[in-house]
């Protein structure tokens, strides 16, 4: 699984005029939650830019006071106006303790819909699931084979070995609806040919 490595530097000074004078030397502030203790810290906001740009599920490694702490990210926060990134939550990983993550979807396959003339719909991009780290991937994959023409995926249909799913069951993440084209074909060959 793709990793970045943030350098963070411990935060020692609390409030608002100490976390201004950071952001004001282009830091982005955050908190590491989940492990043992809380870490408060800061790091150049040029180091988030491959961790929070992306539609990639990644990890995070973070390296404060020489102990490297494993994370994912969890809540960011930008500036309303500017839209600077000024916080990021990241949640540490711990071996046997499960944590909730977005992960995102990939459509594998050609559907038969498709081949039959239909336009796929991707509904649902990410998925919410709750896993141990080690059961954690970049993706998850959604085979659309045999997905026919106004047939639908729905959350229930997708499998994700070792993870659970928290998304409702009945919610379509695919599908394969008529296009105009073949509507049109169809009104055509349903209408006899007046004589």
């Amino acid at each position: 699984m793709k990793t970045v490595t943030i350098e963070g530097h411990l935060r020692t000074e609390a409030g608002k005029k100490a976390a201004r004078q950071l952001r004001s030397q282009e830091n982005v502030l955050g908190v590491i939650y989940g492990g043992a203790t809380e870490v408060n810290f800061y790091a150049p906001a040029k180091a988030f830019k491959a961790l929070v740009y992306t539609s990639e599920f990644m990890l995070a490694e973070v390296t404060v006071e020489g102990k490297t702490y494993k994370c994912i990210l969890k809540d960011l926060q930008f500036h309303k106006v500017s839209d600077d990134l000024l916080h990021v939550d990241l949640l540490e990983l711990v071996d046997n303790k499960k944590v909730v993550a977005t992960l995102p979807l990939k459509m594998v396959g050609v559907s038969v819909g498709v081949k039959a003339g239909g336009k796929l719909v991707v509904k649902m991009k990410t998925l919410k699931v709750k896993a141990l780290p080690k059961d954690l991937r970049e993706f998850i994959e959604v085979d659309i084979t045999n997905l026919e023409l106004n047939g639908n995926i729905r959350v229930q249909d997708v499998t994700a070995p070792n993870m659970e799913i928290l998304n409702p069951a009945r919610i379509p993440v695919a599908s394969v609806v008529m296009t105009r084209q073949l509507k049109q074909e169809e009104n055509a060959a349903a209408t006899p040919a007046k004589k």
